[in-house]
């Protein structure tokens, strides 16, 4: 379990629950730790009396969260899973994680292990669904074993296959090994699809009984299978993605208006006059942010970030709402764009497209004449963006001088560069994971591979993106502090590595002759800071980077307000891109009740229901995007059988070792068994050795090999060592 980030709140004392219900979190997340008063208090980093902190204490033995233990010392009562009551009240709900098999493990909030379900008894749930089950421990057994006894929410309805027609009833045999039962389709519901053909099939029932047969309808034929379109398709619908919007959702959007009244603009701050402009990549559409600056008649100067103001349009408990949670999250294949919101929201009414006037939620930031923040403001407003930019023209302009809004452009990058020092300075870390971008022929092929290029004009958005994200979550923050009780918001949160997996990653480099201080979470900021510029000169050191991130925990959404580790905040949420993301629109509806003296706070759980359902579908995404950039190396690779390429060893198995080709990044696989000789990989899995000729080779080598074959369906590239 990885270890607790403090709590941030210096100078404060807790209330009696707030300071409880910390503690709890604290012990928790360090179940091995025996701790006193005092230490605890210094954990959390409060100011609260030994005395109350040994009350709070006190009451957690009392309500069984802790054990007393001699001299005033405290741990996390550990016990087992609990095994089924005689009065059936043992039943527990989580998520379901299926495996290959058949069977699942289930993760269950406040357990310390998954609940592993056989396949039989699974009751119809499958992969991803919110279950309720019955746990039990089986007898001179650890593990705790269990039985599904209802589904509450399923994970996905739609799922791809390939047809199959019947006299009186045709099936659907779903692509997905997660799905392991064939669907029920009437005939009159097959919607005219040809026997082979790939079809999305909704199912609308399921017949009673523990291995019941789920009855669907078609709801889209793709046509006959192979294509790459259909692939693409099916990597979105494999990971829960419905490709088209409901028609309640898209006849919402529709209606809505495309004018601004008089009395919506009366409402807000107007900013039309204010130098305006976007910065984005040059195939957008979706143009969610933008940036203003104005100097002040005191010579300060004024920057204004501004947000689509979506949750204008999307209003809570409406089709177009709805939909928006469902999916959470945009997803961004290689090829293609599935967006969170209907086109007519994400790429006309809410988009802030140059010259016209759009509806906004802005964080405006007044810097001093020594670059300092000296105020902030948080509002709605109306803009005119002047100009729409790409990230290569603001480039071309910072590196001549000379432009459109030169002047303007060069304030901007000067404020993002201080920031970016700042942040770095308090432990952000620079970790810059290479993007593999495609350049694809009007068929969707890919025609070529490069890695994207970060260059100031990225950097300076994401920087005023990264100020107006952490200011919005710290005026949550405090205000609710100022007022003794917590104000609930979405904050983005990011833990402090496992430190055993970083005592792991720190041989691993030790090994290629990089030394990491991992003494304290801090101390292993500055390590990957150290390991990210040594390299820059050093290719076995690049290979370690993938690997660091991977030591790292994940960021996701909590109302539980731990800080992000990775850059170094207090306070963060996602508020930024609501055309993308569902987070943000909960962050706008939260930040607008509760500005100025207003305050308003929604009910804490069903709130963190909602983090993590938006957490659990960004996995889904990413999985699908990565999914998307897999099957594309094969596909462009599938040209180049037979063809040597240069590249760089990334990892060693038990079966082979990867290879990233120099060149174009994909990556494949040397089998053991295409080698002339048995090798040894040792126990670090960083080098191999030839039992025959001594020969080694180590993670970060450059090797000659070439491309034998690939497997579109399984995103594999295979290769042999020259």
């Amino acid at each position: 379990m990885t270890k607790h980030k403090k709590t941030r709140i210096k100078d404060k004392k807790l209330p009696a629950k707030a300071l409880q219900r910390e503690i709890l979190k604290m012990f928790r997340a360090n179940p091995k730790k025996q701790l006193n008063p005092k230490q605890v208090a210094k954990k959390l980093n409060v100011d609260n009396t030994r005395d109350s902190v040994l009350s709070a204490l006190g009451k957690l033995v009392e309500e069984g969260h802790l054990s007393g233990l001699p001299d005033y010392k405290f741990k996390i009562k550990r016990s087992d899973i609990p095994p089924v009551a005689s009065d059936g009240k043992s039943v527990y709900s989580g998520y379901v994680d299926m495996t290959r098999t058949g069977d699942a493990y289930v993760t269950i909030d406040g357990f310390d292990q998954d609940v592993h379900v056989s396949a039989k008894y699974m009751n119809t749930a499958l992969h991803g669904d919110h279950v309720q089950l019955r746990v039990w421990t089986l007898r001179g057994r650890n593990r705790a074993e269990g039985e599904v006894v209802s589904v509450l929410e399923r994970a996905t309805e739609h799922f791809l296959g390939t047809l199959w027609l019947y006299p009186r009833y045709a099936i659907v045999v779903p692509d997905s090994i997660y799905v392991p039962v064939d669907i029920l389709v009437p005939l009159e519901d097959t919607k005219g699809a040809n026997e082979g053909d790939k079809v999305v099939v909704k199912v609308v029932k399921w017949t009673d009984g523990k291995m019941g047969t789920p009855q669907g309808i078609i709801t889209t034929v793709l046509g006959a299978a192979g294509s790459h379109d259909i692939e693409m398709k099916a990597i979105l619908i494999n990971n829960g993605f419905n490709l088209d919007f409901p028609d309640d959702a898209m006849e919402e959007s529709e209606k809505l208006p495309g004018a601004i009244s008089e009395e919506e603009i009366a409402r807000r701050l107007d900013l039309r006059e204010v130098t305006t402009f976007t910065i984005d990549p040059e195939n957008a559409k979706d143009f969610d942010d933008a940036l203003s600056i104005r100097y002040r008649e005191n010579g300060h100067c004024e920057i204004g970030v501004h947000i689509a103001d979506v949750s204008h349009y999307v209003r809570p408990g409406t089709p177009l709402d709805r939909e928006a949670y469902k999916r959470s999250t945009s997803v961004y294949l290689v090829d293609r764009v599935l967006p969170m919101l209907p086109e007519r929201l994400s790429n006309e009414l809410c988009s802030l497209r140059p010259l016209e006037d759009k509806l906004t939620f802005s964080a405006i930031f007044e810097f001093d004449k020594d670059d300092k923040i000296v105020s902030h403001w948080f509002g709605r407003t109306i803009i005119h963006s002047n100009r729409r930019f790409t990230y290569d023209e603001v480039q071309q302009v910072l590196d001549a001088g000379e432009g459109d809004f030169a002047a303007e452009l060069k304030q901007l990058n000067k404020l993002a560069t201080k920031l970016r020092h700042q942040r770095f300075k308090k432990g952000s870390i620079n970790f810059e994971t290479e993007e593999v971008q495609f350049r694809l022929d009007e068929t969707g092929a890919p025609v070529e591979l490069y890695v994207k290029e970060r260059k100031e004009s990225h950097m300076l958005i994401e920087d005023f993106m990264l100020l107006a994200n952490r200011e919005v979550a710290t005026h949550i923050a405090r205000k609710g502090i100022a007022q003794e009780q917590e104000i609930p918001f979405v904050y983005r949160v990011h833990d402090e590595p496992n430190p055993d997996k970083v005592a792991e990653f720190a041989l691993f480099a030790r090994e290629l002759g990089f030394e990491m201080n991992i003494s304290t979470p801090k101390e292993i900021g500055r390590s990957f800071n150290r390991l990210v510029e040594a390299a820059q000169n050093d290719p076995a050191l690049k290979m370690l980077e993938p690997i660091a991130i991977r030591t790292m925990a994940k960021a996701i959404y909590s109302t539980d307000n731990i800080g992000h580790y990775g850059l170094g905040f207090d306070h963060y949420t996602h508020f930024t891109s609501p055309i993308r993301r569902f987070s943000d629109v909960l962050s706008h509806r939260i930040l607008e009740r509760n500005l100025g003296d207003e305050t308003w706070r929604t009910k804490q759980d069903k709130l963190e229901e909602q983090c993590q359902h938006i957490s659990r579908m960004e996995r889904r995404a990413m999985d699908a995007e990565r999914e998307s950039v897999k099957f594309k190396q094969a596909e462009f690779m599938e040209k180049h059988i037979g063809d040597d390429f240069d590249g760089f060893i990334t990892g060693i198995t038990e079966r082979g070792f990867f290879v990233e080709l120099k060149d174009n990044r994909c990556e494949g696989m040397v089998g053991f068994d295409t080698l002339n000789e048995p090798f040894d990989t040792g126990g670090s899995r960083l080098h191999m050795r030839g039992m025959r000729s001594g020969k080694v080779y180590k993670v970060g080598d450059l090797v000659r090999v070439r491309i034998t074959a690939t497997d579109l369906l399984r995103r594999r590239i295979d290769m042999m060592l020259i």
